[in-house]
């Protein structure tokens, strides 16, 4: 009876606690797997299309919490951002963070490692908490375009 009754309250503690919040930030597995899932759309849809996709905020796929994709051309011009159009056809090679890092050259070196892939750490402002934070974003470079996402820590 006693083992009924404690099983009991344990199910009902249970079903009467609230959801577990998702987490507030995104994580570097998923980051990895939206730059995965970016680079395989414009593979199968092309770039006019998959970009698209990219800018729209409604679609979880490229936008979860405070993860998103952004993509770059070799020479640092902006094709496509999750969270900032304005940054669109501008070249932002020499563009830095608060410290001084070269941010989209980091990106380019990245990509023209012979790996083609690279985490690249930043600080870059967070469209969650609307302040300044670390940042590390994967990158990957798929023909001539660097596609990444990343992670604020």
């Amino acid at each position: 009876m006693k083992t009924a009754l404690a099983a009991l309250l344990l199910l009902l503690n249970f079903l009467t606690s609230p959801p577990a919040a998702a987490a507030p930030k995104g994580t570097p597995g998923e980051a990895v797997a939206m730059t995965k899932r970016a680079i395989a759309l414009i593979a199968s849809q092309g770039h006019a299309k998959a970009f698209a996709e990219f800018a729209d905020p409604a679609n979880a796929a490229f936008h979860d919490r405070d993860l998103y994709v952004f993509v770059y051309d070799m020479d640092g011009v902006a094709v496509a951002h999750g969270v900032n159009p304005k940054m669109v056809g501008k070249n932002l090679r020499d563009m830095r963070d608060i410290d001084g890092k070269y941010i989209i050259r980091g990106f380019i070196g990245a990509a023209q490692s012979p790996a083609g892939s690279a985490w690249v750490e930043y600080k870059w402002p967070n469209p969650a908490t609307k302040t300044v934070e670390p940042k590390a974003a994967c990158v990957e470079r798929t023909g001539d375009l660097i596609v990444g996402a990343g992670v604020y820590k």
